[in-house]
């Protein structure tokens, strides 16, 4: 049955399927947050200063608050992906910011949700009677995260350009009260929360699926003042959502690390280089990190795919690539789908992985290191695959037994729309 709340018209309480999970959503607004690049050391460092009352408040009163794993590679495309469908990048068809397309052979951008291969939660939620809004820092992400949505869907970065024809929804920035910010920006991510609540508000969404970006944490390490001040401003967000009645919970696509050395200058492997120099020409090192965001990371990431020439041996490619000093991880392309989770056709013939301060390039002359020249925070890799889950609401036993095994960021949905005790 529906349910009446503050939004001043009847919620729906109608049970749906995704990618073979049921979900029996609760009667109440329910706003799921991707923290963009949080590892929890963030968050720690926020509740060590008393800056974060409000999430402090939320777990005295039974919230949850743990950590889980993200998908891998640990990258905002792949894991928001996740998030939204509910299942690992094997099934959902996303293996990355950026691929080898086998079908063209032409390197291309993975931000249409023409490429996954499944249903989002929140389009079938739409289908259930909710009101769905979506709001994303990076205009990259819309396509995906609105797939098959009859429902509201706008990004931070291009707000002044929404439209209730393309969008579901005009005068964002009226709405908001604030001009779209600039995307290299904390104002970017707390524009997104602050446009969730107004949704909320104005009774125009009651699921929603908010999702910030990494500038603060690729610029700013945890416990520094301009990463705490940001945590700070986000948690006011979290209040004015718990405020307004909702359910908040909130995970993390992936961490984040310095990838650095002591002075501070990038600490990367020029893995094309390398192996054109060992093996000879022919090869091709894809860096799934690959964005329009290139002042975050420059294009370096701890996660890379090799695409082999044809008189090049994956074992000894392989093995060798496995002997480099700051590589800890190398899978042949069936390994690394079974072991990683990730969709066979959408790799390379080899992947790659670094230890957690060594950034995997393709060749010096690939990369514009001018906006990380005095300091290179980026992920990936493994040392970036633990996130924060946090909830509002208790959780029922069942989820909370679930809560001390192995759960996944992609669960986020199920936790809150099954597992809490808000009813």
């Amino acid at each position: 049955m529906p349910t009446k709340h503050s939004t001043d018209y009847l919620i729906s309480r109608k049970s749906f399927t995704a990618n073979g999970k049921s979900y029996h959503p609760p009667g109440c607004p329910v706003a799921v947050i991707c923290l963009d690049g949080s590892s929890d050391e963030y968050i720690n460092a926020a509740l060590a200063h008393e800056k974060m009352p409000n999430l402090s408040g939320m777990l005295q009163k039974g919230g949850f608050r743990g950590v889980v794993r993200a998908a891998l590679p640990s990258f905002t495309n792949v894991n928001n992906a996740s998030i939204v469908t509910g299942v690992p990048p094997s099934v959902h068809g996303i293996s990355g910011n950026f691929f080898l397309d086998p079908d063209s052979g032409n390197e291309v951008m993975m931000n249409s949700g023409s490429f996954l291969r499944v249903e989002t939660i929140l389009a079938e939620a739409a289908r259930a009677g909710r009101r769905v809004g979506v709001v994303t820092a990076k205009e990259k992400l819309r396509d995906i995260l609105s797939h098959g949505l009859t429902g509201i869907a706008f990004s931070a970065e291009k707000a002044d350009q929404a439209t209730k024809i393309t969008h579901g929804i005009d005068h964002v920035e009226h709405l908001v009260g604030a001009p779209a910010p600039p995307i290299y920006s904390a104002e970017a991510s707390l524009f997104v929360l602050a446009a969730g609540v107004a949704l909320m508000h104005h009774g125009l969404a009651d699921l929603l699926y908010l999702s910030l970006t990494d500038y603060m944490q690729h610029k700013h390490a945890p416990g520094s003042d301009q990463a705490i001040e940001f945590y700070s401003q986000i948690d006011i967000e979290i209040g004015r959502l718990l405020d307004g009645g909702a359910l908040v919970a909130a995970t993390a696509d992936h961490g984040m690390n310095a990838k650095q050395r002591m002075d501070r200058t990038p600490n990367v492997i020029y893995l094309e280089t390398l192996l054109t120099e060992t093996f000879g020409g022919g090869c091709d090192v894809i860096l799934p990190i690959t964005d329009p965001y290139v002042v975050h990371h420059g294009s370096l990431g701890s996660f890379a795919v090799v695409h082999l020439a044809e008189h090049m041996s994956a074992e000894t490619v392989g093995q060798w690539i496995l002997e480099l000093d700051g590589i800890t991880e190398v899978y042949h392309r069936r390994q690394a789908a079974e072991k990683l989770e990730l969709p066979t056709d959408r790799i390379g013939d080899l992947v790659v992985l670094s230890v957690r301060d060594v950034a995997i390039g393709r060749t010096p002359e690939h990369h514009d290191l001018t906006a990380v020249a005095k300091g290179l925070r980026s992920h990936g890799g493994r040392y970036e695959e633990m996130v924060p889950l946090l909830l509002s609401e208790p959780l029922k036993p069942r989820y909370a037994q679930y809560a001390d095994t192995d759960p996944r960021n992609f669960d986020v949905f199920d936790f809150a729309l099954n597992g809490t005790t808000r009813i």
